[in-house]
């Protein structure tokens, strides 16, 4: 017996529909996570790590768990090349996938994308970079950057030369020289900077360089003029290393440079050779591979023939940022994949977890990474997390390697930073015709 035309279109139909909805469900059982990486242009020495930690531990969620919460994780980049407006565009084209959350590795994308990302109701986690009074959450519903902020950050460095020059009452007349970036990233740390100069009595000096900051003769020029007793860098990309050479050349102090946590990589340390030796910069996670979690990407990963980079690189500086950034998201999900009964997560949902997420030691060392970082509480009206703790570590040019300077670390000055953030929360709220919300 033959069917009719209409009976074989029918069916043809009805294959092709079941073939849709096969495929719909296999899309549905994926939670999107967009990476905006810089893989290409001046600062891929930096971008590549980075985004290689980022897809390394989404790919050991995937092969050794099943993903989180029995969804995998489609991690799905975007090359920025670092330049904004193409951040930009990657936001519109992965926001349409269904991305659950944007980590955009770049001050000026964060910027770019806040007022977008509050319409669109997706979270923006900027861990560690992008506009420090974010850290208000009664403002800013949408953002995060916690564990820290440059404002915090700047603040810590602060005391940090304060206990090089034998108590912060030390600092009065001391001449300090902060090097940086001449972009929104750069000039961050300024007003923090030039706040505290008013209250220790430091003479602060602001030195800008061009991107992508490959002359720098008349920076150290002045540096030679100033003779400063402390260096501060807020750089990135090449800018860090070519600056390191110069102090080299000018005989400056290295334990007396200290570079912000964009500024003490290996990428930044190793092209300096021997002259890096002794370079210091800030931290606010671990460095190494000797961790569980590294060993299990060993593991599920590399030995698999899929890990994003080379085995070796394992545990740069960068790339452990990669993974902290990960884990951070994938906690996220699991907290809102909890509260809401779920495991398909929307982005408002995942903004959900950000918001009540609570890292202690405990939970560290349940994801492998005993003594990676310290406690992380994030709340409604602290999306900072509490300020965390700022390391310093030390370059080691012979071993080319990384050491913590000391055990504790350096608290930043909650009672300067906070008031500072609220201010400017505040200031934007207005500017912009935001009522706050009531976090207590």
């Amino acid at each position: 017996m033959k069917l009719s035309k209409f009976m074989l279109g029918t069916a043809s139909a009805l294959a092709l529909s079941g073939s849709l909805v096969v495929t719909d469900m296999a899309v549905a059982q994926e939670i999107l996570v967009p990476s905006l990486v810089y893989r290409t242009g001046a600062y891929a020495p930096n971008g590549v790590p980075l985004a290689n930690g980022i897809a390394d531990y989404f790919a050991l969620l995937n092969a050794r768990d099943g993903g989180i919460g029995g969804v995998k994780i489609k991690v799905e980049e975007c090359e920025t090349g670092y330049k904004t407006p193409v951040g930009v565009e990657c936001y519109e084209a992965l926001k349409a996938k269904g991305a659950v959350a944007f980590s955009p590795f770049s001050t000026g994308i964060t910027y770019q994308l806040i007022p977008k990302a509050t319409q669109d109701k997706i979270p923006i986690f900027s861990m560690g970079y992008g506009r420090t009074s974010a850290a208000d959450g009664s403002v800013f519903k949408w953002v995060f950057n916690f564990p820290t902020t440059y404002w915090s950050q700047a603040s810590a460095v602060i005391k940090y030369f304060g206990s090089l020059s034998g108590g912060m009452d030390s600092l009065k007349g001391k001449k300090i020289v902060h090097i940086y970036h001449n972009s929104a990233y750069g000039k961050e740390a300024n007003p923090t900077l030039e706040i505290l100069a008013k209250k220790f009595g430091y003479d602060l000096t602001l030195l800008a360089v061009d991107h992508p900051g490959q002359e720098q003769k008349s920076t150290w020029l002045q540096v030679r003029r100033i003779k400063p007793d402390y260096i501060f860098m807020s750089g990135w990309g090449v800018m860090n290393q070519v600056a390191i050479k110069e102090a080299a050349a000018i005989n400056f102090p290295m334990k007396n440079f200290l570079g912000n946590w964009w500024s003490g990589t290996e990428s930044d340390t190793i092209p300096a050779g021997a002259g890096a030796d002794g370079y210091t910069s800030t931290n606010f996670q671990s460095v190494g591979s000797n961790f569980a979690a590294f060993d299990d990407i060993k593991k599920y990963v590399y030995a698999k023939g899929k890990g994003a980079g080379k085995e070796e690189r394992i545990g740069e500086v960068l790339y452990n940022r990669g993974i902290v950034n990960s884990v951070f998201v994938a906690e996220a999900i699991r907290v809102a994949q909890k509260k809401f009964g779920v495991k398909q997560v929307t982005g408002e949902q995942v903004r959900y977890g950000f918001e009540n997420l609570n890292i202690d030691a405990a939970r560290w060392k349940e994801l492998g990474l005993d003594g990676f970082m310290g406690d992380v509480k994030v709340t409604c009206k602290d999306h900072e997390g509490g300020g965390g703790v700022v390391f310093i570590q030390k370059w080691n040019a012979s071993s080319k390697t990384w050491s913590r300077v000391g055990d504790k670390g350096f608290t930043p000055m909650r009672d300067v930073v906070r008031p500072l953030v609220e201010a400017d929360a505040a200031a934007f709220a207005k500017e912009n015709g935001i009522t706050p919300r009531d976090c207590s």
